[in-house]
């Protein structure tokens, strides 16, 4: 397929690698040309490196880059199969984009979007043909992070998903269905991992390194919470944070915190400004976990249970799968195993009993017990049982 890719940033540019890499032709457009040029070069920087370390051959690597062409007009995607948009995350700006598009590209070529959270049905709404449009969330970066959430607005035509599924999986990624609601899967489920993290902290339970270190060590997962949102930016973090609320109605559950906020407006924004959640100027000392394993199994099993309430949340509503959803949290952030069979291998009535003992303790909405886990319970079912 003939793809073409709308923003040459890091994430067009590596959906762009990606593609190339395995024999689709690729065009490449951004009004930036500071952006068309640091593509380039981090594309060669790529292809070269990889040819070094014996991954692909130099002549690979010249065919590689021999697919993709930079472009200075949309009018060049005439005769693309499939357009992805890679841009700043602005409702108004993509569906001005896609109208343009439409009137470039033929009736047959796919629209898609890489929002990570804006409706794909409102975006879809700005076309004079919606059941071309699709969502296609790649992970960053695209070309090593093998998930890809395919949203289908409420326009899209089933061979568009089909076509659209079909392509992922021709690249060797990992496609999961989602439903067109806040967050998709992914951005949706992670939420309490950062969000309880913070909580436990503004109360001042635990700090961040403590927190940290008690889902790293305990939980096993590969980065703790504040490690990840300096490394992800606290502006980025927040932003998503606050879309996903709103776009829930403000519904506590997905409550932003202070904390972040405050962060985030001071220009404390992680690794990218020197200055997070920790300290990455020169010199810097950092504090030592409190390596309580009491403390530490707390953190873990709180964590944890609001994670699987939330997975347990996104199947009660059809957001996607069981597998889906395993599949997603395991590939598209790394986390230790599925949060479904994690479920399951605690015990649905244990994660029933932390969510109705956090109940009890906050009298908050925002730890109300998913009623797909307290039927399980009640029924002494499992996610993965017979």
């Amino acid at each position: 397929m003939k793809t073409g890719i709308i923003g040459a940033g890091s994430m067009g540019t590596g959906i762009a690698q990606l593609a190339a890499f395995h024999g689709h032709k690729v065009v490449i457009f951004d009004r930036s040309p500071e952006a068309v040029q640091r593509s380039k070069n981090s594309l060669l920087k790529i292809l070269n490196r990889m040819a070094e370390k014996g991954k692909i051959s130099d002549a690979d690597a010249k065919a590689i880059f021999g697919r993709i062409h930079f472009v200075e007009k949309t009018a060049s995607f005439s005769d693309c199969e499939l357009v992805i948009e890679a841009i700043i995350e602005d409702e108004g700006i993509k569906k001005d984009l896609f109208r343009e598009l439409e009137s470039v590209v033929s009736d047959k070529c796919i629209l898609a979007t890489n929002t990570s959270s804006l409706s794909v049905s409102s975006l879809a709404s700005a076309c004079k043909n919606p059941g071309r449009f699709i969502g296609l969330h790649f992970f960053n970066p695209p070309f090593l992070m093998k998930l890809v959430e395919v949203i289908p607005a409420l326009q899209t035509d089933e061979e568009v998903t089909r076509i659209s599924t079909s392509w992922i999986e021709g690249m060797g990624h990992l496609p999961v269905t989602a439903k067109d609601t806040p967050g998709f899967i992914v951005n949706r489920i992670a939420r309490p991992f950062y969000g309880e993290a913070l909580r436990i902290l503004d109360e001042g339970l635990a700090d961040a390194a403590t927190i940290d270190w008690a889902m790293t060590e305990i939980g096993g997962f590969r980065m703790g919470p504040f490690t990840l949102m300096d490394y992800i930016g606290n502006d980025v973090n927040y932003t998503v944070t606050e879309t996903v609320y709103n776009a829930f109605f403000q519904d506590p559950r997905y409550k932003p915190s202070f904390t972040q906020q405050r962060l985030a407006m001071a220009g404390f924004l992680g690794r990218k400004s020197g200055r997070g959640y920790y300290d990455y100027r020169n010199g810097a000392q950092n504090p030592e976990p409190d390596k309580s394993r009491e403390k530490g199994e707390y953190i873990f099993n709180r964590i944890l249970t609001m994670l699987i309430n939330e997975a347990a949340d996104a199947l009660h509503f059809n957001v996607a799968n069981r597998d889906d959803i395993d599949t997603a949290m395991k590939y598209g952030v790394n986390y230790p195993k599925g949060l479904l069979n994690w479920a399951d291998e605690i015990g649905i009535a244990t994660c029933v009993k932390n969510m109705d003992e956090l109940t009890d303790l906050y009298r908050e909405d925002r730890y109300r017990c998913s009623p797909m886990l307290r039927n399980m319970a009640a029924e002494n079912k499992t996610f993965y049982g017979d």
